[in-house]
């Protein structure tokens, strides 16, 4: 185990909000270990008031601490990285090249949790260690000292994750609920208008909550943001938890290799700004009343109030 602290950036994100392009935006950068898919940490223990509305293995996790390490590992969900390891003809990342074991990752993880001690958050330290030290293909700088997960929604357990991990950040990440809808409809099974728009706003107002209430340590960025300037924008949010900027910013990669859209780690293909108006066109004048209806109380909060006025325009033309 090294000697530093075990610094972290969770990223979170909303369904089709831009994590994903966030955390691919991150992964070229040389001072940074980025998780090679969604991260997932939940475990079948999450069981709160939040459950009914997203997947638990989207959330922070909770341990049976009287477990074997052994057990403790195998609980957590991790979903996309355990099948492209395990079943990897299954995996949507198949033709992805991953040099990663499990069972390998799994011992890893047992050593160095028994150099810890026993809670939520040095569980999730020896995961995301022993996650990064595993993967033999992992091309590195020598320079890293951060590691970037994301998880969908995870903002909404920002409270315990900065609790649990003292230097670590959570940066939720926003996008404009037309362009979001208009993205998840694509999904093999979208959620329904109504249930996709009640979780973008518990979503974004736990975000501005938890901002404030942990000033410093959570942080929020707009994809629209992002996407028109991607080296500045998310070089200042770098600038605020002691990493430097980075020309890799510029562009999405995996394991440094750059791509030339963040399809299929999620349904945005092209981050660019006419993309995303695109996108929220692509929805019915009934579909884009009805989220702004269910959106009001945010949209001006959050700078969206004239978003589609751009896109009607050019449409009307058209």
């Amino acid at each position: 185990m090294p000697d530093q602290p075990f610094r972290m950036i969770m990223i979170s994100a909303m369904y089709e909000n831009g994590g994903n392009t966030t955390q691919r935006l991150l992964d070229g950068h040389p001072e940074l270990f980025a998780y090679p898919f969604e991260s997932q940490p939940g475990t079948k223990y999450v069981q709160d008031y939040l459950t009914s509305v997203f997947p638990v293995k989207y959330r922070w996790p909770v341990f049976p601490l009287d477990a074997s390490l052994e057990s403790q590992y195998e609980t957590i969900i991790d979903e996309e990285c355990k099948v492209r390891l395990k079943t990897p003809q299954s995996s949507k990342f198949k033709t992805y090249p991953m040099e990663m074991n499990d069972k390998e990752r799994k011992a890893l993880f047992v050593k160095y949790a028994s150099e810890l001690p026993n809670t939520r958050g040095a569980l999730m330290e020896a995961f995301f260690r022993a996650s990064a030290d595993a993967w033999k293909d992992l091309k590195r700088t020598g320079r890293e000292t951060t590691h970037v997960g994301y998880s969908p929604i995870i903002v909404v357990d920002a409270d315990k994750i900065v609790r649990d991990l003292p230097h670590g950040h959570v940066l939720q990440v926003i996008r404009n609920p037309w362009s979001a809808y208009a993205d998840t409809k694509k999904r093999a099974v979208p959620l329904s208008l109504a249930h996709y728009i009640t979780g973008w706003c518990l979503n974004q107002t736990s975000a501005m909550a938890y901002r404030e209430m942990h000033p410093g340590r959570v942080h929020v960025l707009r994809f629209e943001d992002i996407v028109v300037d991607p080296v500045g924008v998310l070089s200042g949010f770098l600038k605020n938890v002691g990493v430097g900027s980075s020309e890799t910013l510029a562009k999405p990669s995996w394991n440094s290799q750059t791509l030339t859209e963040v399809y299929p780690w999620g349904t945005i293909r092209t981050p660019t700004p006419a993309a995303n108006l695109a996108t929220a066109m692509e929805l019915s004048a009934a579909e884009q009343e009805e989220i702004a209806v269910r959106t009001a109380s945010l949209l001006k909060i959050l700078g969206y109030e004239n978003f589609l006025q751009s896109g009607t325009a050019k449409r009307m033309a058209a």
